[in-house]
């Protein structure tokens, strides 16, 4: 029996890709892969995560790793459709690792307030029907699932040292970092558009390019 996790990281940030993965691991694993000490990522010391990192996978048969742009996420979160905008495209991600991964039972984080309707969804887009076990706070309550979002947050947090690399230190993307919240400010000072690394359809984002718009008319 193959039991999968599925969980993401970085879906509220303003800066880089919703991190989606996926892991399944034998039933006869699934010991083991508590025994591992895997936990909600967030719980853990990013040294910590990438010890974690290569032993999860040891113990796992199959994983994947989905990585969904600013663009992609824009596109979903403007969409004019009812109950198609980001949960709907976390739905379609997971239901793609699903798909790959072929497992008995996939137990997955639920992003929306409605769990199981999260979990319909999953289902309906995902060609490889098998049970999805939807629930809040997944990554606590299974190992396997902890063991999911901590792939999902190493990625992520290489995605982000990648893209700081390109872009100046922006903190971590988040608006809760007043680095991140500074560095969409000090973009718009010298550039007529974000990066493409941005999520310009965040609320936040939005705010700093009118503020912008005001402080130029103000200006001419």
């Amino acid at each position: 029996m193959l039991v999968a996790g599925i969980d993401e990281a970085g879906r509220g940030c303003v800066i880089g890709p919703l991190v989606v993965a996926g892991v399944a691991v034998k039933a006869t694993n699934l010991l083991a892969l508590a025994d591992l000490g895997v936990k909600d990522s967030k719980l853990l010391t990013a040294k910590k995560r990438e010890a974690l990192y290569p032993e999860i996978l040891r113990l796992s048969d199959k994983h994947l790793v989905l990585k969904v742009s600013p663009k992609e996420i824009d596109r979903s979160v403007e969409s004019q459709r009812k109950l198609h905008k980001l949960n709907r495209l976390e739905a379609e991600t997971m239901a793609q690792i699903v798909t790959e991964l072929e497992p008995d039972v996939a137990y997955v984080d639920a992003a929306d307030v409605l769990e199981k309707r999260f979990g319909q969804h999953i289902l309906e887009s995902s060609t490889f029907k098998t049970r999805i076990i939807s629930e809040h706070k997944a990554d606590r309550n299974y190992p396997v699932v902890s063991a999911a979002s901590i792939i999902a947050k190493v990625e992520r947090d290489s995605s982000v040292a990648t893209l700081r690399g390109e872009f100046g230190d922006f903190g971590t993307g988040y608006l809760t970092d007043p680095k991140t919240s500074l560095f969409l400010k000090e973009w718009l000072r010298n550039h007529a558009e974000y990066p493409e690394c941005v999520r310009k359809s965040w609320k936040p984002a939005k705010q700093a390019k009118a503020e912008r718009g005001t402080t130029q008319q103000k200006l001419a």
